[in-house]
């Protein structure tokens, strides 16, 4: 039986952890649908260095830190993710820049990269600011070379902070456009959704979805 097809746009970052629970909730419907997903990249901290920092520059106080990591955790644990300790922070605009560019080569290529990429980070701990880090990622996920050098083509791909490359300045004003405060946030259709959601929030919004097409 053919599946219904929902489309969804997504703002999101991969030094986001809740992002990187999203993403995996967000597989979950494919069992049900055939989702068409617009990964949307948006740097959230361009202003991290890309050799790292401790998440102490976040100036959150100890008790709000402990209680966002036992969050953090207990979603962690739903899914089945063993996260790295949460310490240090990093850059993830080249890493952004080499998700985007990696789109051309189709679906097959570019999910391995962006599961790999969130894995990466959160799980093995890797800084995913570092270009040497990244390219043995490309290169494990059998991304051309050309594709890694186009990526980090764009004039600001190394900065400075307050810049944005091309490639990703339509997502933020995208972001800007429709007022989302927060990674990630999902659109589907006209309904915007932000935050940790839960598979079933996720699948609501999908059927909402269908009934507005007049398909459900």
């Amino acid at each position: 039986m053919r599946k219904p097809e929902v489309k969804v746009s997504v703002i999101s970052d991969y030094i986001c952890p809740f992002c990187f629970i999203g993403h995996r909730r967000l597989e979950s419907l494919r069992e049900y649908y055939d989702l068409k997903i617009n990964w949307c990249f948006v740097e959230i901290h361009p202003e991290t260095p890309a050799e790292g920092q401790s998440v102490k520059m976040f100036n959150y106080s100890e008790a709000h830190w402990d209680q966002l990591m036992t969050n953090l955790q207990r979603l962690a644990d739903e899914e089945g993710i063993k996260f790295s300790p949460q310490t240090t922070t990093t850059n993830s605009r080249k890493a952004l820049l080499l998700a985007e560019a990696s789109k051309s080569l189709g679906a097959d290529k570019f999910y391995p990269l962006h599961n790999r990429l969130f894995e990466a980070f959160f799980i093995d701990g890797l800084n995913i600011g570092d270009e040497n880090v990244l390219r043995d990622i490309a290169r494990e996920c059998d991304i051309p070379g050309d594709i890694i050098e186009q990526a980090w083509s764009d004039p600001h791909s190394h900065g400075p902070a307050n810049s944005v490359p091309a490639p990703l300045l339509t997502y933020l004003q995208y972001a800007g456009a429709i007022q989302a405060r927060s990674v990630p946030s999902y659109i589907f259709g006209t309904e915007m959704l932000s935050g940790a959601l839960d598979r079933n929030a996720l699948h609501q919004a999908a059927e909402k979805y269908l009934q507005n097409r007049g398909e459900n």
